[in-house]
Formats: structure tokens, C-alpha cells, sequence
């Protein structure tokens, strides 16, 4: 039996399974301060008859560097205690089991592959949310550099709709995620994307940031999909109004062009959990 988490800033899904395309049990718990969350994560990955291999997928910024000495931890994050949080040690200690470790972003973006049936030309994973976060996977593994991508953090052209909105990034302001994200839409017109009327002209903003993002990843490491997924991707035709946007942006050059795509997940909200059974997988393998 494999086991995953799914770490996210407001809960946790945990599930256990033969492999990860056999989920056979999963448990969704809130997010609290890490004491509880994690005792509480690994007392019912337990008593599920315990498992042989552990894989997270956990919110960041974290440390993927096997080297390093934090290697496992949550680091600077701005959610409350959660800071400098050794999540992978805890947790592969409390069960005492080998546990592969990445990005929630990445995990996804590794599972959206495997169903896309592993096909060529790497596929990025953005989530529009509460945050903004990207996966991106290149030949089949995961990209870290000396750290993960900080996709959310990219700063795009302001939108000539959009010039006196400051951004809500504490950061940097105005990058994608100070424009993007949900708080940020919230923030300016006083609900969410999805509530806004057909013709207000936040969906033409958002949906050009989000086009410029995935034009930027078209551009810079030519993957062949990026998949968006997340709470603000769910509003009504904003996935169709990215596309045609990012086409526009492309204006015929790039050499992909015809074959790049920008899809909802073909996994739906199981991405980031499958992926991270995934990663359990390998670490049993390794």
C-alpha cells in the first residue's frame, strides 16, 4: 500500500492505494498550526493499515534540494507557523517509511502527464487560486533548477484596463499572483471572477494575465500543454477566453504554435492527490 498527501494551505487529502490509479481510501482534514495537522495526517495514514512508501505534495515555498540539510521542509511561507516546518521528516518518521517529496504544482503536473498518456513536449501545471503556483515537467521528471519554479511570480504587462490596481502580492505587488489570484480579483471589484457579470471587463483583464503566462512558458520551455486548474479556473469560459488570448499573443510566430494547448485537468481535483501517490511510488521504487 502506497500513501499521499495532498498539502494545502486550508486542508490536507490523504489517501491510501495499491498504486496511484487504485485510491481505496482518502480523508480530507482542515489545515491547522503543524503540531495538529500532521498528528492528525499520519494517525490516519496508520490506522489504514499502515503503508509501504509515502508521497507528499505540499503548498511552498519548500526545500527539494536532497543535499540540503532542510531538505523536506516547508520554508519561508507567509501562512501563519507553518514557516521552517520539517513536513516530510515528521511525517516519514511518524511512519517509518521511505516518502518522496515535491511541490503540490509539480505532483500535479506529474499526474496530468500520466494521463495525457506521458505524451511529448512536457506539460506545465498552473493552479489560479487563493495563490497562484505553477508545475512544470520536462521528460518526464519534474523541473527544479536549484529550487522549484515560482510561476505566480512572474511579473506580466499590465492590462491597459488595469494600470491603477497596485497588486496584493506582499512581495512584489503587481506579479501574477498580485493580480491574478482570488484575493487579488476580490480585492479590486469586491467578489470573485465567477460572480461578475458575462461582460464585465475583469474577465477580459484576468483571463489576459493568465494568456500571458502561458504564452511565457510556450515561449520559454515549449511544453505542449499547460493545464489550469484551481478555484478561479472554474468561471465560466475564462479556460476558452485564455486560449483565444494567448493565440493572439502568439500571433502566428511560435514554432509550436498549432500544437500547444491550454486545458482544464483532465484529472479534475484528483491531480495533485494522484500525483502525489506518484511520488510515493517512486520513493517505494528508489
Amino acid at each position: 500500500m502506497l500513501g499521499a498527501i495532498e498539502a494545502g494551505g486550508t486542508k490536507f487529502v490523504l489517501a491510501v492505494g495499491p498504486s496511484p490509479d487504485r485510491i481505496i481510501a482518502r480523508h480530507t482534514i482542515p489545515t491547522r498550526d503543524p503540531a495538529t495537522t500532521l498528528a492528525e495526517a499520519a494517525e490516519w495514514l496508520a490506522g489504514q493499515g499502515g503503508c509501504a512508501a509515502l508521497g507528499i505534495g505540499s503548498f511552498g515555498p519548500v526545500d527539494l534540494d536532497p543535499r540540503s540539510p532542510r531538505f523536506g521542509f516547508i520554508t519561508n511561507t507567509p501562512k501563519p507557523g507553518w514557516a521552517d516546518c520539517d513536513i516530510a521528516g515528521y511525517l516519514g518518521q511518524a511512519l517509518g517509511v521511505p516518502t518522496g517529496f515535491d511541490t503540490d504544482v509539480n505532483a500535479a503536473a506529474l499526474a496530468e502527464l500520466a494521463a495525457a498518456g506521458g505524451g511529448e513536449g512536457g506539460l506545465a501545471y498552473l493552479t489560479i487560486g487563493t495563490g497562484i503556483g505553477g508545475g512544470l515537467v520536462i521528460g518526464g521528471k519534474p523541473v527544479h533548477g536549484i529550487a522549484h519554479p515560482e510561476m505566480g511570480h512572474i511579473y506580466p504587462r499590465r492590462h491597459r484596463d488595469d494600470i491603477d490596481f497596485a497588486g496584493i502580492c506582499p512581495a512584489h505587488g503587481d506579479c501574477l499572483e498580485g493580480l491574478a489570484s482570488g484575493p487579488a480579483i476580490i480585492a479590486r471589484w469586491g467578489v470573485s471572477l465567477s460572480q461578475l457579470p458575462a461582460d464585465h471587463p475583469g474577465h477580459a483583464i484576468i483571463a489576459d494575465y493568465i494568456a500571458q503566462a502561458c504564452h511565457t512558458l510556450f515561449a520559454s520551455v515549449a511544453v505542449k500543454e499547460v493545464v489550469i486548474g484551481g478555484g478561479v479556473a472554474n468561471t465560466p469560459g475564462l479556460i476558452e477566453r485564455v486560449a483565444h488570448r494567448a493565440r493572439e499573443l502568439d500571433a502566428g510566430y511560435l514554432p509550436g504554435g498549432a500544437r500547444h494547448a491550454i486545458i482544464r485537468p483532465r484529472l479534475g481535483s484528483d491531480a495533485g492527490i494522484t500525483g502525489a501517490m506518484m511520488l510515493a511510488e517512486a520513493a517505494a521504487k528508489a
